[in-house]
């Protein structure tokens, strides 16, 4: 267990409460502020015995001024003469102390926490540009490092722009990356593909309303670096969750103003934007890893660490940044209401989401979650909790606060099973079609709480789940051993692309019955983008090094067969938004399950493995079909008059419906027509 490094090296305070006798901090004097005859500056470092700004010119030459600090640790000072572009760094002097967690080097330029722009990026290709930019070189490194630059006012003309506010149940999610999403349109010019102005651009808009998406979820578009292991093999780390400069947009994808000219762009077409947000590790990594900001301003206090002084490492990346400490959470707080205010985020997904719960076990009610929930600011912003670490009690699906919704790997898992394992677990199938009440129902958490998906960029893509039964990572150069073992993928036969037609229809069925099924069920539907396309990554399950076509979506290629599915599955779910059917959780009067033979659901039906069909009811006015079975499935339908709306492969003779394979069908009651069931001689779809 981690040992608790608290403000002043005292005793861990209890759980999702603050130590008492810390005053709350005041952030708004830290980062560089521009003021009418120059700029003032702040910086959080309590354990420092001197800190210097290091102001930097043109020509790079270095200009040191001492600050000096305050009674809650905060050094600060005010330049004149300097305005708007000014470069800057910070050198803070310490103890050396790694046992108690005390790293200081005074010859590190550091980034500033709270830094709006920055130039430069580090670069550690060989051993010696490492050294230069590690805890432990005594050689200057300001010429290599990177330096936070002054930003003033914003006078972007953000017009009548204002939330949008879409109703969960209205909320249609595509995770996308900005640079894969536009680099290979050819409807989009080759100077701004794969930037936020390639996203802005209205061919880029024109296909994400078309296709009925109500929200972007964007991969990490902060500052990031690509780590020392990736830089060494001339690779990227194209999924941006190493992250560097938390407040700052990567430089990689555009200006600041070109991002909020895509937020507007968005909002004008009605589409909300959701930033994927790492507030878990930093990008300095474990102890051999680059000392850039954190590690050298306050090594003790922004980490958390075990009682050697070691890093505790819950995240896989080298370490874990510890928002149990009322400082580090302000931090993080204040990053993300900038993210609001200045740049109009409609809300946020948050990565290894348990992280920001440990104190250091998990607590529900820890203090990052309390501070959230009372927040104006945030209180209308759309919350989104990968709910795991890799530490120990990490895995804490369903036990977020009622203002946060999870993505929810169980139905990724459970639909998987269904329909392409086969294993028959109707009960599963039904759950998570439910919205996984089993998992969400409780402490007046609602219907929303689940964001159900199949497929994320981390693992197979739609294609690739059907097409592929194992991994295939050689191209990120661990000799295949990275990436998901497990991923309840099926080939149909054939490992890889195939020239069978029957092979490739079975695996266009498989897909289009788990599409729908995500796209019906209760809950928040969340599409990776590409899979409506049938992109394919060649079976490779972990991308976030492939900065190439292999993630890239390929405009040329198309099925056009998958995607008009998709779109026709959108609207079909929010006419039944419309209707009611997702305005709460469902209950045995608006909700009721049947087995092919029409009869309500009974334990045993539940338990039979064998069965692999049963019918879903919905407000006595939509019927959802669904067939697992090899064969086609014979459904005794309720008493009304339904009609098609959805599916294919389904044969309707008066009472009865035939469903082909592998297959989810809707029908809709018609109220108005004459219920006269021996006038219909049978209608095909």
């Amino acid at each position: 267990m981690a040992k608790w490094f608290g403000p002043r090296g005292g005793c861990p305070p209890r759980a999702g409460r603050r130590n008492m006798f810390i005053e709350p901090l005041d952030t708004s004097r830290l980062g560089a502020k521009v003021e009418k005859d120059g700029v003032s500056f702040g910086l959080w470092a309590p354990h420092a015995k001197r800190v210097e700004l290091s102001l930097v010119d043109l020509m790079k030459n270095q200009r040191n001024v001492e600050m000096r600090v305050d009674g809650q640790g905060i050094w600060h000072v005010f330049v004149p003469g300097i305005g708007e572009g000014q470069e800057y760094g910070y050198r803070v002097h310490g103890d050396w102390a790694p046992s108690r967690g005390r790293r200081f080097n005074p010859a590190r330029l550091l980034l500033d926490p709270y830094a709006k722009a920055i130039d430069g990026l580090p670069q550690y290709r060989d051993a010696d540009e490492l050294a230069l930019h590690h805890h432990s070189d005594p050689r200057d490194n300001a010429a290599f490092a990177a330096k936070s630059v002054v930003v003033g006012a914003s006078d972007f003309d953000w017009e009548d722009d204002a939330p949008l506010r879409t109703p969960w149940k209205n909320t249609i999610i595509l995770e996308t990356h900005v640079k894969g999403f536009s680099r290979q349109n050819p409807a989009i010019p080759r100077d701004i593909a794969g930037t936020f102005a390639g996203m802005a651009h209205p061919a880029s808009i024109e296909y994400l309303k078309n296709l009925g998406i109500t929200a972007v979820e964007l991969l990490p578009i902060s500052q990031h670096l690509d780590e020392v292991h990736l830089q060494r093999r001339s690779l990227r780390n194209y999924w941006g969750y190493n992250v560097f400069a938390h407040n700052v947009p990567d430089e990689r994808y555009g200006s600041a103003d070109d991002l909020k000219h895509l937020v507007k762009t968005l909002h004008r077409a009605g589409i909300e934007i959701i930033l994927d947000v790492v507030y878990n590790h930093s990008a300095e990594q474990d102890i051999h890893g680059p000392f850039l900001c954190q590690r050298g301003i306050d090594n003790r206090h922004y980490y958390w660490l075990d009682e050697n002084g070691d890093y505790i490492n819950h995240t896989g990346c080298g370490n874990t940044l510890n928002l149990a400490h009322p400082e580090i959470m302000q931090w993080v707080l204040d990053s993300l209401r900038y993210w609001v205010s200045e740049y109009h985020i409609d809300g946020f997904r948050f990565d290894l989401a348990s992280v920001l719960g440990r104190t250091p076990d998990f607590n529900a009610r820890a203090g990052f979650f309390t501070a959230i929930q009372q927040d104006p600011l945030l209180a209308g912003i759309k919350m989104i909790a990968e709910p795991w670490d890799i530490g120990p009690g990490g895995y804490n699906l369903g036990q977020y606060p009622a203002r946060f919704s999870e993505w929810n790997g169980r139905f990724r898992d459970d639909m998987r099973g269904f329909w392409l394992w086969e294993n028959g677990w109707l009960g599963a199938l039904a759950q998570r079609i439910s919205g996984s009440d089993d998992i969400f129902r409780h402490d007046w958490r609602e219907a929303h709480s689940s964001i159900n998906y199949l497929t994320a960029h981390d693992g197979f893509t739609l294609h690739d789940l059907v097409t592929y039964s194992y991994k295939h990572n050689e191209a990120n150069g661990e000799d295949n051993r990275d990436g998901e073992n497990h991923n309840y993928s099926y080939n149909h036969g054939t490992e890889g692309e195939s020239d069978d037609p029957a092979i490739n229809t079975e695996r266009q069925r498989s897909s289009k019955a788990l599409l729908a099924c995500l796209l019906l069920a209760q809950g928040v539907p969340m599409l990776l983008g590409g899979d409506e396309r049938g992109h394919s990554q060649h079976g490779n399950n972990n991308s976030y090094c492939q900065d190439n076509p292999t993630t890239w979506l390929d405009w040329q290629h198309a099925d056009p067969a998958l995607e008009s599915h998709i779109r026709a599955l959108i609207a079909l779910r929010q006419q039944m938004a419309a209707d009611g059917v997702y305005d709460d959780w469902w209950h045995h009067d608006n909700a009721r399950w049947h087995n092919a033979g029409g009869d309500a659901m009974q334990e045993a039906d539940w338990h039979n493995e064998a069965n692999k069909a049963l019918a879903l009811e919905l407000q006595d006015k939509y019927l959802i079909l669904f067939n697992a079975n090899r064969g086609e499935q014979t459904f005794t339908l309720p008493a009304g008059d339904w009609q098609p709306r959805h599916g294919d492969g389904l044969t309707l003779q008066n009472r009865t419906a035939v469903l082909a394979h592998m297959g989810v069908c809707v029908l809709q009651k018609n109220e108005a027509a004459h219920k006269n069931e021996n006038s219909n001689p049978g209608k095909n779809l």
